[in-house]
């Protein structure tokens, strides 16, 4: 069976200097209930024996704070195309979220 590879957003989204580790990246809004107001979606599948495949992604304020999250692919499928009118361009975004998106990325690296 073929690894699962899902696609990137247009470079229309993920514009600039975007790193090749970010999928999408949704603006859900100011009025949402919950603090985090982006959603950034990252590229990286990962696979288990017992659980399957599992995407990440980081939830964050406007000030660079946030919490990760995880999300099997055909969950992340229906997530962005039930937020297909709310992406928005990584050249948009603070620079505070920017930053720590770049830093979230460079961790990973690190680690793997």
């Amino acid at each position: 069976m073929k690894p699962y590879a899902p696609r990137r957003c247009s470079k229309r989204w993920l514009d600039g200097d975007c790193p090749r580790e970010v999928l999408a990246i949704i603006d859900v809004g100011p009025n949402d209930p919950a603090p985090e107001r982006y959603d950034v979606i990252y590229t990286d599948v990962q696979r288990y024996e017992n659980y399957g495949e599992w995407m990440g992604g980081y939830s964050l304020t406007p000030e660079g704070n946030g919490s990760h999250f995880e999300l099997q692919p055909h969950q992340v499928a229906a997530y962005r195309y039930r937020m297909r009118h709310k992406y928005t361009r990584w050249s948009d975004l603070p620079e505070a979220v920017r930053n720590a998106v770049r830093r979230d990325i460079d961790e990973m690296r690190e680690a793997a």
